[in-house]
């Protein structure tokens, strides 16, 4: 017998915008919700969760990155077969640095964590959505433009950006499931991402200038992804940002970068 408990999965609940996403959907989807599952590596970290969000939570400790481990995820859908209401791929890491001088670990690390996980846990989670669900993935502002010093993290937000759209027309179109998918493309924000991105390079002075409110972008993104936006992008600099990087060809913009 299938079962009739409305969920949402949270990966990179431990820290940043997953963490700050699974605070904003127990505020306001809580008494909707008879779980969030939560993802991460940092045990510690979620159960510092629970108790403190309106919503009752279930702890996946796990890499994602690690196939066996996410075998877990696997056999609890498989087992609960939930309705997902939300799936929210939160995830990430970026490193600083000249391709090359990086270690080949970082490197290889952000496609398997920004990239390949994100469509393994989508993959496993699609065939529990909800119809009318939502599909929220994190990517960046620096998905619009290749970065020098940022190479490997902006291309993989690229892809994630061109996946999401594309899933999107594949799901809420008519022979879809009418899931919606929203690419979440914020600029800097105030999160513990660059204590992880700083250990090999230091951000430019004008991305500290405009941070971003961590609550906000996440409001926005759960606003936007309820109004069936394909990209959500917080703040009018990264509106601009995202105009400008489409409207111009990059060999002009990307000295200024140097």
């Amino acid at each position: 017998m299938k079962s009739c408990k409305k969920i949402a999965i949270v990966t990179g609940a431990s820290s940043g915008m997953g963490r700050e996403t699974v605070i904003r959907l127990a505020d306001r989807f809580g008494g909707r919700l008879d779980e969030i599952w939560v993802i991460a590596r940092r045990k510690e970290r979620m159960e510092a969760l629970v108790g403190h969000v309106p919503a009752a939570l279930r702890l996946f400790p796990m890499d994602i990155t690690d196939r066996i481990q996410l075998e877990r995820l696997k056999m609890a859908l498989e087992e609960e077969r939930p309705k997902v209401v939300f799936l929210v791929n939160a995830a990430g890491f970026g490193k600083i640095g000249r391709v090359g001088a990086l270690p080949l670990a970082d490197e290889t690390g952000m496609i398997q964590l920004n990239c390949q996980a994100l469509c393994m846990v989508t993959h496993l989670v699609l065939p529990y959505m909800a119809p009318g669900g939502r599909i929220l993935q994190y990517a960046s502002a620096a998905a619009f433009l290749p970065q020098p010093r940022f190479a490997i993290y902006a291309a993989t937000k690229a892809f994630v950006v061109s996946y999401s759209r594309a899933l999107n027309a594949e799901l809420s179109g008519k022979d879809g499931k009418k899931v919606h998918v929203t690419a979440v493309c914020p600029g800097p924000v105030k999160t513990e991402f660059f204590d992880i991105a700083e250990t090999a390079g230091s951000i430019p002075l004008y991305k500290r200038l405009v941070m971003a409110d961590p609550v906000k972008v996440a409001d926005k993104a759960i606003r936007d992804s309820l109004m069936g936006k394909s990209v959500s992008i917080y703040g009018p600099l990264m509106q601009v940002f995202a105009l400008l990087a489409k409207a111009t060809p990059h060999s002009w913009i990307l000295p200024f970068f140097g």
